[in-house]
């Protein structure tokens, strides 16, 4: 790279210097190392940021980077708020890469970052005029497609159940532009029960289901006084009827023709602007 930073060459895929992007299993990443004869400290739990704009906003999110991977062929620079925060540089040729990662495309580099503890919902919930619901959200592209619309539109955060995918995994945060990392989201537990901390604040709690026996989005009005949550469900079977049943308004996206709903990520951008409009 012409930037001048060192790289320290990577043959061999099975170097154990570069252990934490093998495979770039997210799962496994999240769960912190447990301690073993050879290495008697366990290493924290991490995630991994892929493309240098994803990786500079990890970093200009205050994330900590343990170690960056690039491509040993790579001639243009690193953008200066990662050269200056990697503590080491492993380059690898194309082939050595895709041994490693598992990936075909790799986008120029990808770091590997220290998590940090998830903050609270109360700290969350705090001051917060509209924030997002999800519960049973599963595929990180999904997820990643509904927060760079959250950030876009103008949504102040975003709580999700236990079972909704982790924002920082890889594909997630990719398709966010790194936007997750600088939004605010915290976990509570499966719904309705983990409406409680939004009941305490005076939320109005809003669901958006297809059915046909809820309010029209184009004619919703969220109270003048109140807060607004916008609840969104898993794909393919939306939100549980007791999670629309505790809620105080269901509201639906008015479709034409044969379809019957939109995929979760295009109905969170029609609700979000929705929202934004009646500011």
């Amino acid at each position: 790279m012409s930037d001048g930073a060192r790289v320290i060459r990577i043959d061999d895929p099975s170097d154990p210097r570069v252990a934490d992007f093998v495979g770039l299993r997210d799962r496994d990443l999240r769960l912190p190392s447990r301690a073993t004869s050879a290495d008697p400290e366990p290493r924290p739990s991490v995630f991994v940021a892929e493309g240098d704009l994803v990786v500079e906003r990890a970093v200009r999110a205050g994330y900590e980077m343990v170690a960056l991977l690039v491509d040993a062929t790579r001639t243009a620079p690193l953008p200066p708020a990662i050269g200056d925060s990697a503590p080491v540089v492993y380059g690898a040729g194309p082939e050595v890469l895709e041994a490693i990662t598992g990936l075909g495309v790799h986008r120029g580099c990808i770091a590997v970052m220290l998590r940090r503890p998830i903050s609270a919902a109360e700290e969350v919930v705090a001051g917060a005029r509209r924030l997002l619901v999800l519960e049973r959200v599963v595929n990180p592209i999904n997820l990643g497609v509904i927060c760079r619309t959250a950030v876009a539109l103008g949504m102040d955060a975003m709580l999700l159940d236990d079972a909704t995918v982790d924002p920082l995994y890889r594909r997630a945060s990719r398709v966010a532009m790194g936007e997750v990392f600088d939004f605010p989201y915290a976990r509570i537990p499966p719904l309705p029960e983990g409406f409680g901390v939004l009941r305490d604040r005076g939320f109005q709690i809003v669901a958006l289901t297809p059915s046909p026996d809820a309010v029209s989005l184009d004619g919703f009005r969220p109270a003048a006084d109140r807060p607004v949550a916008l609840v969104l469900g898993s794909e393919g079977p939306g939100l549980r009827v007791e999670t629309v049943g505790a809620c105080d308004v269901a509201v639906r996206i008015p479709l034409s023709g044969r379809v019957d709903s939109l995929n979760v990520g295009a109905a969170a951008a029609v609700a979000c602007w929705a929202l934004r409009a009646c500011d």
